[in-house]
């Protein structure tokens, strides 16, 4: 285990996070949702990390947060009245799934700047043990994973407190909502 350095969610803790995940480590940040455990997608050990802390079933993809809309679009190659639709509720709290792949632009400058630090995306789980709470505050993030982690990022307690929506972008042009989160949506055509 790892003792993880804390620093604060400004400049500084800007600098740090993203020297530490652009050489392959694991940070704990906050987001608009919930804590999260950052991983940079160029470094697959890294990315095991995030799997390993989480105690995650490897057959489950994790999602990317991503720097905008273009971004998320490049990952998910996904063009469409569908995407577009969902694309209109960011920044915020809605993962969109495409072609076996999600990312989300989340409603928080500091981690939008973090992803465009790291090449534009960064793989994010939620910072706690596979099925239990969310951790919407650092100290509960911290209790949880901390000790895991290289570096954490304290930005005192995340303004949505709650997990993302996630859509799946469909043949046909339409979505399907996946999980209710912090972005209320209506299938299409329901």
């Amino acid at each position: 285990m790892t003792k993880a350095v804390k620093c604060a969610c400004d400049e500084a803790g800007l600098a740090a996070a993203a020297a530490c995940l652009n050489s392959g480590g694991v940070a704990l940040v906050p987001t608009d949702t919930v804590y999260g455990i950052a991983a940079h997608p160029g470094f697959p050990g890294a990315v095991a990390r995030l799997y390993a802390i989480k105690g995650r079933d490897g057959g489950k993809p994790i999602a990317a947060l991503v720097e905008g809309p273009d971004a998320a679009r490049r990952l998910l190659r996904a063009e469409g009245a569908a995407f577009d639709a969902l694309a209109a509720h960011w920044p915020g709290a809605l993962t969109v799934v495409a072609n076996g792949e999600g990312a989300r632009v989340p409603d928080h400058d500091w981690m939008r700047r973090l992803a465009g630090e790291c090449g534009g995306a960064l793989r994010v789980t939620s910072a706690n043990e596979s099925g239990a709470g969310d951790c919407a505050g650092f100290e509960a993030a911290f209790a949880a994973v901390g000790r895991a982690v290289d570096v954490a990022v304290d930005g005192g307690t995340c303004a949505g407190g709650r997990a993302s929506t996630v859509a799946r972008l469909l043949d046909g042009g339409s979505f399907e909502i996946l999980r209710q989160g912090g972005v209320v949506l209506a299938e299409e055509g329901k």
